[in-house]
């Protein structure tokens, strides 16, 4: 927590220099998990934690749109490209 957190954060969102950047650009551009997730590839934590974590919050009945919309992507359920329009297109409310 803290600013630190805030820096972890911003950097793993939006910085070529995070593994778990890169490897969602890589997904977007087509590439498969197969192929992300060879031997000698770089580690991307979300690829496990994002699943796990929407396991988690359906448990505590908690809604986590981007950790389900990526959770989607990475299970092939949903194409990248349908992502936008998912996460866009949710009912207003107040949060």
């Amino acid at each position: 927590m803290g600013l630190s957190g805030l820096g972890d954060l911003v950097l793993t969102a939006t910085s070529p220099n995070s593994r778990n950047y890169r490897f969602g650009r890589e997904v977007g551009k087509g590439r498969t998990l197969d192929e992300l997730l060879a031997p000698g590839q770089p580690l991307a934590e979300g690829v496990a934690t994002a699943p796990a974590l929407v396991i988690r919050a359906r448990k505590e009945q908690i809604e986590l749109p981007v950790a389900e919309t990526v959770a989607s992507v990475l299970d092939g359920s949903l194409p990248p490209a349908a992502t936008i329009l998912r996460l866009m297109t949710r009912p207003l409310r107040t949060e």
